[in-house]
This record gives C-alpha cells, structure tokens and sequence, in this order.
C-alpha cells in the first residue's frame, strides 16, 4: 500500500509542476523579431566624374537587386525605394545582436560584389521598443571618400513580428 500512496503522490506532484513547466517555456520559446526591410535610399553626394554610381545592397550574405541589371544607378539628390533594389529584407532576432545592408558599388560591365561604400543599420534597440505590428525608421548616413566622396542616407524600417 505504502507503493501506492509513493505512487500517487509523485503523479499528484508532477501533474502539478507540469502546468509550471508549460506555463513558462513559450515565453522563452518565442523570442521577439523585427522584419527589416530597405525603406529608401538618398543620394546626398555622389562625386563620380560621370556623376552615378551603380549600387547594390548585400544582406545577410544575398546581393540585391538579384534581377535584371543587378544594380541601380543613382546621381545627387536621387531617392530610390526598396523595389529599385528588389525589395532587401531580413529578419532582426532581438538577443542576437544589430542587422547590417552593405551599401556597395559596382562597376558595370562586369558587375560582382562591388565595392563596400559602408554599412546602414538595424538597431536591436528599436526592435525592442516596439509593439507587435508597429513599426520605426532607422535611418544611417554612409559616407566616404573611396576614389572620391559620396554620402548617403539609408533608411531601414523595422516592423515587430
């Protein structure tokens, strides 16, 4: 008898940690992301004795635009979106760390990776600031003077999954 009252309580006492054990991992399981995508891009200066530069953004390891000419040509004072570099996305896990869109230049005919111009940022920190749904703008100024000076402004938009 004495087994079955060992028995008992045992089931009695994992049948009341269990409910414990369930009711916390999903809030360790499901840790908070943000969807980053290319908002915009502003030639600011370009300096090129032709007056463009052919750009591409490299994401995680991706190069875009992947399609068509597989760059974009931009000149002082031009805005192009995110579907001029078919649409740059990647997703931001808070915990590991900012995400980074390499602003590159290549030089056509032979377009490969580029050169890199600089880095626009996504920032952990506005990820963790937002709600489910909402989103923020997280703009960069990339600047320089690789053969000869250019400065841009890179906006990502964060949106919380």
């Amino acid at each position: 008898m004495r087994s079955h009252k060992l028995i008992a309580g045992l089931a009695l006492a994992a049948g009341l940690a269990a409910p414990a054990v369930l009711a916390v991992t999903p809030a360790h399981a499901t840790a908070a992301s943000c969807r980053v995508d290319l908002y915009k891009i502003v030639a600011n200066n370009v300096a090129e004795r032709d007056g463009k530069d052919e750009l591409r953004f490299k994401v995680d390891g991706n190069l875009f635009p992947k399609f068509g000419d597989k760059y974009h040509v931009m000149k002082s004072g031009d805005t192009a979106y995110a579907t001029a570099f078919g649409n740059p996305t990647t997703l931001l896990v808070v915990g590991s760390g900012n995400k980074l869109f390499g602003l590159r230049e290549v030089t056509p005919p032979f377009v490969s990776d580029g050169d890199p111009l600089g880095s626009a940022t996504a920032h952990e920190s506005t990820c963790k600031g937002l709600s489910a749904g909402q989103h923020a703008d997280d703009p960069t100024i990339i600047t320089g003077t690789d053969e000869t000076a250019y400065t841009y402004t890179v906006t990502l938009r964060l949106t919380r999954q």
